[in-house]
């Protein structure tokens, strides 16, 4: 019996690859993202992912923590900023930053990601200038505006890095920590036993929460510019 013949398809018949480049790179890191997570964006992932091997990637990005920078600015594209107006700063910052909050949430993994590295590029450049603009028309200026920026910064993100976990496993686990509040023993625990109920009031997934943080901080921020001023 003659073996059957295997077609041999020849390699120029296959589509072209598109070249290596510094965006597609990016561009590939950011789709395992969304689908694996952080830890899914390695080196040798974003490689394999793109027929070639760790060792070509190096040419573009130094390494892991360089490509995760360019990764997040490069999700950080997707940002929507409300218009700026002439109208109240304080309400503009809130919208700002809720809509920081809600990109970092709805896309996998960035939530994550903005914990782990600063992002470097023009988009992140675009959020840093927004938000220093507006605390500018809030009379902050100067050490109090780029600490306070990074402090609100830092703040959304890991509002949004809890969310985006509880949306992700479910609020199963949160009910089982709240029912542990409410069991603790009120004589070891007058406090926490007394404040129970307040303490998951307006949990930190409800916009009062929320903005309450932000209203907190700004505070901070504007006393901190008034001694920096003094």
């Amino acid at each position: 019996m003659m073996k059957p013949t295997r077609a041999i398809v020849s390699r120029r018949a296959r589509p072209a690859k598109e070249p290596l480049s510094h965006e597609l790179i990016v561009k590939t890191a950011y789709e395992l993202l969304k689908e694996e997570g952080a830890t899914g964006m390695s080196m040798r992932k974003v490689a394999k992912a793109l027929d070639t091997g760790p060792s070509s990637l190096y040419v573009y990005v130094k390494n892991l923590q360089e490509l995760s920078s360019y990764v997040l600015d490069y999700g950080l594209g997707e940002l929507v900023l409300p218009e700026l107006t002439d109208g109240k700063w304080k309400e503009q910052l809130f919208q700002a930053l809720d809509a920081y909050a809600m990109l970092l949430i709805e896309r996998p993994g960035l939530a994550e990601l903005s914990l782990q590295v600063i992002p470097v590029g023009t988009h992140t450049f675009r959020l840093n200038e927004y938000l220093l603009r507006i605390l500018h028309k809030g009379g902050i200026t100067a050490t109090s505006a780029a600490w306070g920026m990074d402090l609100l910064l830092l703040y959304v993100s890991s509002v949004a890095f809890e969310r985006a976990a509880r949306s992700k496993h479910g609020e199963e686990q949160m009910t089982a920590i709240q029912e542990s509040y409410q069991a603790s023993d009120p004589v070891r625990f007058p406090l926490i036993h007394s404040l129970k109920e307040e303490l998951f009031s307006g949990d930190t997934v409800s916009k009062e929460r929320f903005y309450w943080g932000i209203e907190v901080i700004l505070n901070g921020i504007l006393q901190a510019n008034g001694l920096q001023r003094s």
